[in-house]
């Protein structure tokens, strides 16, 4: 049987076989191709990867006039087999709004790497669509990874490519980092235990383990375990943009898998924390933020109450992600063995944490420094 409009069907012996239309003769009678593998999805790609060529109205041997703009549409459906929804949204958002619109009406092989590197240039300087500025390092970036990708693919496929993008980058500035001092997480700590909720408890799992706050918002009562003093991430949250259908909305959340293998894992909870948790267990299914297995609280508004919170503890240019380089230090400052706090934060390597989450207090720095008194 074949999967709803689409000539791929599943044959006796196992293998799967596609068909698409490669000409019509001279009365109009489709003359159609056939491509064989073992699993769907390697016959969806080699379908995707013929009808770009059909599409272009040409053969391989005439690859040199084709358009970006078809090799980008072909390469944005061959992606979107192998990635989460939300990852093809992003790069859909980011093909349409910002690569299609000043490079899709070049042809291939009219495509330099002067051209991209001037692309990339104005993108950083007024490259917003709102007209307000460049975009930033890490957005232009992710554009870069796509043409690179997309050129890749375009070669693989037969066509040629007259650009070498491989030394292409662009220098991403150092952000300085929010962490609470002692003093603020304090303060938090105790406006926090103050009149709790579900959500001020929330806010104190995510400050004492360093999880993200999607992957709060997406935490259900069955992943914490009072009895092993255990917390599991196993899936996070997000609203990201819909796909091209009829829905209303041009956003939606979704509920996946974490965004690596590394972030699949148990977190021992403190004790402190395994009393207030108790207190409010609910039914497995539901929602740790709402004890209802079908609402829940989405990381915005997670991010506005926790602003409220910071307001009243005095904590100014703080959000939300603060509590997580927070931890992170203050496990630091108490000597966590540093390849435990990475698999804690769900880190692939220790770099990870020590460059990007590890934040030396002047305190800290003054105490290791008194350190070498001993020597005189």
């Amino acid at each position: 049987m074949s999967k709803k409009r689409e000539n791929i069907y599943k044959r006796k012996d196992g293998r799967w076989e596609g068909r698409y239309i490669k000409f019509y003769d001279g009365d109009g009678k489709a003359k159609y191709g056939y491509l064989y593998g073992k699993t769907y999805n390697e016959v969806k790609g080699k379908l995707i990867n013929a009808q770009v060529v059909v599409q272009s109205g040409m053969l391989p041997e005439a690859k040199r006039t084709v358009l970006y703009s078809e090799i980008l549409s072909a390469w944005l459906q061959s992606t979107r087999i192998n990635v989460k929804e939300s990852t093809y949204m992003r790069y859909k958002h980011l093909v349409e709004k910002h690569i299609a619109p000043y490079l899709g009406a070049y042809h291939l092989n009219r495509i330099s790497s002067q051209l991209v590197e001037r692309y990339v240039d104005d993108k950083l300087k007024n490259g917003r669509v709102d007209g307000n500025g460049g975009l930033s390092p890490k957005t232009v970036t992710d554009i870069i990874t796509i043409i690179r990708s997309s050129m890749d693919y375009a070669s693989y496929n037969g066509f040629g490519v007259a650009c070498n993008l491989s030394k292409l980058s662009v220098k991403k500035r150092d952000k300085e980092m929010r962490v609470l001092t002692v003093q603020e997480q304090k303060s938090l700590t105790s406006i926090l235990l103050f009149e709790t909720d579900l959500t001020k408890v929330g806010v104190l799992i995510s400050l004492y383990t360093g999880i993200r706050i999607g992957e709060l918002c997406a935490l259900r009562w069955e992943n914490l375990s009072i009895e092993n003093k255990t917390l599991r991430v196993r899936e996070t949250m997000q609203r990201i943009q819909s796909p091209e259908t009829t829905e209303k909305a041009k956003t939606k959340i979704v509920i996946t898998e974490p965004k690596s293998k590394c972030s699949i894992r148990d977190i021992p909870l403190p004790d402190f924390l395994i009393d207030l948790i108790d207190e409010y267990q609910a039914a497995p299914k539901a929602f740790v933020l709402t004890g209802d297995k079908n609402r829940y609280v989405e990381p915005r508004t997670m991010q506005n109450r926790f602003q409220r919170y910071a307001k009243e503890s005095g904590i100014v240019q703080a959000n939300y992600h603060s509590l997580r380089h927070t931890f992170a230090t203050r496990c630091v400052e108490v000597g966590f063995e540093i390849k435990s706090l990475s698999e804690i934060l769900g880190h692939a390597n220790v770099n990870i944490t020590l460059n990007r989450y590890v934040h030396s207090s002047f305190d800290l720095k003054c105490n290791n420094m008194n350190k070498l008194s001993i020597m005189a």
